[in-house]
């Protein structure tokens, strides 16, 4: 629903990320990135202007020259578009957004192929030097106080790049400011304010064919411009017609005046998700370069400071106000307000009323200046399309990470990606699911609760993949929990219904809503403190209240990125992903055989009979995922140096075996239930029984992987055998579930042969070598690093394969003929291991 790290998030950010996992997420960004996040190379390609000299104003600005006055006076004249720009925004810092606005049919570039979607964002400074006026574009990687003595140094060892430069064409009437020509500029072919390098590289665009482009319109406000230009490229792959040799793109740059002095920031706390931004400051006291990082967050202050103080809730000076885009079919206006309005809740907590405000845009007639493309405003955006998704960006400061606004991305076709999920994850207890098309008031509720979700990425919120796990499994059958308190302590997991309930519970709350983990990272974000206290000041005071939270499930934090945790995980419930998964396995049993009955819609065909079928086998897949990540895992709790106890822990043996005790059962044994002919044979021409196998050698291939393994030597390394799970007690047990004494059916020879690839694999193949300086970096995200010929991998994948082969001989005597052509098989293909022929 997905950090180049700009925060639109699909993934990094995305609700939906794990379609493509999706991105979940990545979101944006996690936070996930996109490319339409990544600030672009300033390169340019503008027509050399012809120098005319300083001429007086009335001879360049005529009487005919339409005047626009705001941020900067514009001018139209004829097809020439002037800027006139005071001496007092010279070196203001300015945040430019540039966004498609319009596009062709058929362009396929994530997240940047529907109107609205961001494309770069940059910060520029307006600088005169003589007769010339430049665009400056000024990093914020380093920075030091101006009071400090590195100052100079930071500032000798920054300078801003120079993106373009204008030749003054006049003063202006008082000589308060100049006049420049802007029309070549914003009719190049510059990238920061155009089409980006994916867009380019998709449809093969060569150049900009300035003949074939044109600005449109610039329009001033009091503190942004907004400039429109049609841009036709020079194309060799168009997406409506190659015969045309060219695209063009409609695009809208937001020129937003950044604060004089900019808000102040807020540290970071990896015990608390948010979104955010890093620099190296080099006017701090430590003896060393000392990296800080910002949180993302809006800027809330209260109108009465004495109210907020006495613990009174007091509304925001400036509250966060989100338009609903015209676009947006009607019905669905309402549920998305809400999920906006969602939040309310949580503000409470931090001593704000009325701080986030769900709107519908106004009309022409209400507001003719009002636009979805402009910086001022945060829009949901309604694309009309068929990408089953939705994510939740947002543009900050890179200053301070102050958010400034959001775009939120919100897909048609994310009705469909509901629908199947709340059918596979619900229909069991839930009647209201079972129909192929749910009544407007359901599906309604559903888009509130992705809203929720999405909007709490704009507020500056990662994704919290560890709050899920805060429940027990069986309090998430119990109807007196559920209703008190959801399904998961954060909207921001990624927990989407209760797949646990058993027919019979009575629960009726199958989704999460704003929790306790949300209320609780909303008020340490955005509470304010009086008294004019430094970022490091207030940190102490948060520190305080993180460390009473601490050890509490409800308010944990378990980041997105890394497959060390198995809390750590997307679309899981409760607190054992066994037994979590076993009834979900059994709700599943119930739905698949009335599949049809359930969808059954007269005259249709059975499309919807194949969606959700499919959906039912990745619904199974996604059980075996949550259980492969106990193997080899280990907890992961943040500290301080103040806070006792350690930051990693190994899983306890019990629970690993549980994991593959599991597999065994529900995995290994071939799932004989999710062969319903009686359904296949309405749509599957061969494919159905492949996706099966596959779950199964694609988990047994996870199980094995060379990082979870090495994270198995090293528990053994560290706490023994008799505490450890151990490499060789894995092999033990996953031999009793693949190579079991009775005959092995088709599904099972499979998985004995793909066991045996698997150990090749690990015997014959080395991981890429890591260089020490990623070394780190991977095993932060569970890449564990490991040179297997040098571990004890390979010398205990050997043993394994000399044990197979003395099993696979002796089965190959007896029994039916395939079965001993099976055994043969094995024993050929793991000689040639052992044996390989030089």
């Amino acid at each position: 629903m997905n950090d180049k790290t700009k925060l639109l998030a699909i993934a990094s950010i995305c609700f939906f990320q794990v379609l493509s996992s999706k991105n979940v997420s990545a979101q944006k960004k996690s936070k996930k990135m996109t490319p339409a996040t990544a600030t672009a190379a300033p390169s340019a390609v503008i027509p050399a202007q012809k120098k005319e000299g300083m001429k007086p104003f009335a001879d360049v600005i005529t009487s005919k020259a339409k005047l626009k006055t705001g941020l900067f006076k514009t001018y139209k004249q004829d097809d020439k578009w002037y800027f006139e720009i005071p001496d007092s925004l010279f070196n203001r810092e300015m945040l430019v957004v540039t966004r498609l606005n319009k596009v062709p049919s058929g362009v396929s570039v994530g997240n940047q192929q529907y109107g609205g979607e961001a494309l770069n964002d940059q910060v520029w400074k307006w600088e005169r030097r003589g007769k010339q006026v430049f665009i400056r574009v000024p990093s914020y990687s380093v920075k030091a106080d101006s009071t400090s003595d590195m100052y100079q140094s930071v500032k000798n060892s920054n300078l801003s790049t120079i993106l373009a430069n204008f030749e003054i064409k006049a003063y202006n009437k008082d000589t308060s400011g100049v006049v420049i020509d802007v029309t070549d500029f914003y009719n190049g072919d510059i990238v920061a304010i155009g089409a980006t390098d994916a867009l380019r590289k998709a449809y093969k665009a060569s150049s900009l064919d300035a003949g074939r482009s044109y600005v449109d319109t610039i329009k001033t406000f009091p503190l942004n411009i907004e400039i429109v230009t049609s841009k036709t490229y020079k194309s060799m792959e168009s997406p409506i017609d190659n015969s045309i040799g060219a695209v063009t793109f409609e695009f809208n740059t937001s020129m937003l005046l950044l604060p004089k002095k900019p808000v102040k920031a807020r540290l970071t706390d990896p015990r608390i998700g948010f979104f955010g931004q890093s620099q190296i400051d080099y006017g701090t006291d430590a003896q060393k370069a000392e990296r800080t990082a910002y949180i993302h967050r809006w800027n809330l202050v209260p109108k009465d400071t004495a109210a907020y103080i006495r613990g009174e809730l007091v509304e925001p000076v400036k509250p966060i106000v989100i338009y609903i885009d015209p676009a947006t079919p009607k019905k669905w206006v309402p549920y998305l307000i809400a999920g906006i309005n969602d939040w309310q809740v949580a503000f409470e907590a931090a001593g704000f009323k009325n701080a986030i405000i769900g709107k519908e845009a106004p009309t022409p007639a209400q507001d003719p200046d009002f636009s979805v493309e402009d910086s001022r405003y945060s829009v949901v955006r309604y694309f009309a399309s068929d990408i089953a998704n939705a994510y939740g960006p947002h543009i900050s400061d890179p200053r301070t990470g102050q958010i400034l606004e959001t775009h939120i991305g919100w897909y048609h076709n994310v009705m469909s990606l509901l629908r199947d999920w709340y059918f596979v994850q619900t229909a069991a207890v839930n009647p209201a699911a079972r129909k192929a098309k749910f009544d407007d008031k359901q599906m309604g509720e559903l888009i509130r609760f992705v809203s929720s979700h999405e909007i709490g990425h704009t507020l500056g919120l990662p994704h919290n993949f560890g709050s899920s796990y805060a429940y027990p499994v069986d309090s998430l059958r119990s109807k007196s929990f559920t209703d008190t308190h959801g399904t998961a302590p954060s909207i921001m997991d990624y927990a989407r219904f209760n797949y646990i309930a058993q027919p019979g519970d009575g629960v009726t709350k199958l989704h999460p809503e704003i929790g306790e983990y949300d209320k609780w990272a909303i008020k340490w974000g955005y509470t304010w403190f009086p008294g004019n206290l430094s970022p490091k000041q207030e940190r102490e005071k948060l520190d305080v209240w993180t460390v009473a939270k601490a050890g509490n499930p409800l308010y944990y934090y378990g980041r997105q990125g890394t497959s060390i945790d198995p809390r750590l995980q997307s679309e899981d419930l409760g607190d054992n992903a066994m037994k979590a998964s076993t009834y979900g396995i059994a709700n599943l049993k119930r739905i698949l055989p009335n599949i049809e009955k359930w969808t059954y819609e007269k005259g249709k065909n059975y499309s919807d009979l194949k969606d959700i079928y499919t959906e039912v086998i990745a619904q199974y897949n996604r059980y075996m995922g949550h259980v492969t990540a106990n193997v080899g895992g280990m907890s992961e709790n943040f500290k301080t140096y103040d806070q006792s106890g350690p930051v990693y822990v190994y899983l306890q043996k019990s629970r690993q075996k549980e994991a593959i005790a599991f597999f065994n059962t529900q995995l290994f044994t071939t799932p004989l239930w999710m062969i319903d002919n009686a359904e296949l044979n309405k749509f599957d021409n061969g494919t159905i029984l492949n996706k099966i196998k596959s779950v199964q050698t694609g988990t047994l291939n996870n199980i094995l992987n060379p990082s979870r393994m090495a994270r198995l030597l090293d528990n053994e390394s560290k706490n023994g055998v008799a505490a450890a799970y151990t490499l060789p007690e894995l092999f033990k047990d996953l031999n009793t579930g693949i190579f079991p004494a009775t005959r092995p059916d088709a599904f099972k020879r499979n998985l004995q042969r793909s066991y045996v690839d698997r150990l090749e694999a690990l015997m014959t193949k080395e991981t890429d070598p890591v260089p020490s300086s990623l070394s780190d970096r991977l095993a932060n995200s569970g890449l564990t690093p490991v040179t297997i010929s040098l571990s004890d991998i390979r010398p205990l994948v050997r043993a394994e394969l000399k044990s197979l082969l003395t099993l696979a001989k002796s089965r190959a005597v007896a029994g039916d003929s395939l079965t001993k052509a099976h055994y043969d098989d094995l024993v050929v293909r793991i000689n040639n291991i052992l044996n390989p022929k030089k």
